[in-house]
């Protein structure tokens, strides 16, 4: 795939992941977006997975049509990225390692040795020349792990963001890009919002055209769009005027009870409503959906004298990701127990902004 002239798509397609980071499940298999910019000098960005090695070689390969690379820029050290780096460096021995000096003290306990004496750390203000284009990089700590930078080409204007701006699903998916994007971001990088703020406003100046991410597809259109999301998401607002449901049901009256209040917001205006069984659903997906909404409601039993667990499970996804600025109700059934509401409140003690109704 042609992302500009100059840039090419070399990643690779993973149709027989599961479970993403042994937890996130995505039916819709995994993308691993790497690059090559060829110029005068040439630099790759990234590797991928260790199960596509010889893929992504030979995609390289292509891409190079008899060239060697000048340039190894890594961004990220999670394995999905930088699994190959050693294999390209015994390949490519000449190539200067570039990246954050994070990641070169990783890349040591990665991989039990130096790799090369060739190395550029990368940080905030330094600028590498390959002839056309002038790459510049942003440390772009805690999005989400401590080493990641960002890199950005003046030339074609494209900012290549690592795991930011990524998503669930391989490149031929016709899944819904916010819904997948959304449940990522809140999933991996929602906890680490301040960091995000921190990084928008680093990028903030630059003419942006184009978005490389690690995961899922280039983003070419409406620029603006993305990053208004990713704005709203580190900043903790919901997206849109939404009620949540979320219940758990020991014998089917709690879900009864979720229905019949469902039907009677319904009665009163209230258009915008999902309900997710948090004993059945994905898990990730209605954390995203809270996330996206300002008012939740939270319909569980008291179980064992506490939370009953996919609904202790849930508040826990929703506080370790700072959950906040909501309208929040509780719809108890506690039987001959009733404290499962008093329970749930004190889970969002520490949380801001929580009203609850």
């Amino acid at each position: 795939m042609t992302v500009t002239s100059d840039i090419k798509y070399i990643g690779v397609n993973d149709y027989n992941i599961d479970l993403f980071e042994g937890i996130y499940h995505v039916p819709q298999g995994m993308a691993y977006n790497s690059y090559v910019i060829i110029d005068k000098k040439i630099a790759v960005l990234d590797t991928v997975d260790s199960e596509f090695t010889d893929q992504w070689l030979g995609n390289l390969d292509n891409a190079l049509e008899g060239r060697k690379p000048d340039y190894l820029i890594v961004q990220h050290m999670e394995p999905d990225h930088s699994a190959n780096i050693l294999t390209f460096m015994e390949r490519y021995p000449d190539a200067t390692v570039v990246t954050s000096a994070k990641s070169f003290v990783m890349m040591f306990h990665f991989f039990g040795k130096e790799i090369t004496r060739n190395r550029m750390v990368a940080s905030d203000g330094v600028q590498l020349d390959l002839g056309n284009h002038k790459l510049s990089f942003i440390n772009a700590p805690m999005v989400h792990w401590p080493e990641v930078i960002m890199t950005y080409d003046s030339k074609d204007k494209v900012l290549f963001t690592a795991d930011g701006f990524g998503k669930f699903g391989a490149l031929d998916t016709n899944d819904n890009w916010v819904d997948e994007a959304r449940r990522y971001y809140i999933g991996i990088v929602g906890k680490y919002g301040v960091y995000v703020q921190k990084l928008l406003n680093k990028v903030a100046g630059l003419d942006i055209q184009i978005i490389c991410p690690l995961h899922g597809p280039v983003l070419s259109d409406n620029i603006s769009y993305y990053i208004n999301l990713y704005n709203s998401w580190s900043t903790y607002k919901p997206e849109e005027e939404g009620v949540l449901i979320a219940y758990t049901s020991v014998y089917g009256n709690t879900k009864k009870a979720a229905m019949l209040l469902e039907t009677k917001l319904r009665e009163n205006g209230y258009h915008n409503i999902i309900l997710r069984d948090l004993a059945r659903c994905d898990m990730s997906e209605a954390v995203a959906q809270a996330f996206k909404y300002n008012k939740l409601v939270l319909a569980t039993t008291t179980y064992n004298a506490d939370i009953f667990p996919p609904m202790r499970e849930f508040i826990s996804w929703l506080t370790e990701r700072y959950f906040q600025n909501r309208l929040v109700a509780i719809m108890e059934n506690g039987s001959w127990a009733p404290i499962v509401g008093k329970l749930i409140r004190e889970k969002f003690e520490k949380s801001k902004g929580i009203q609850f109704t």
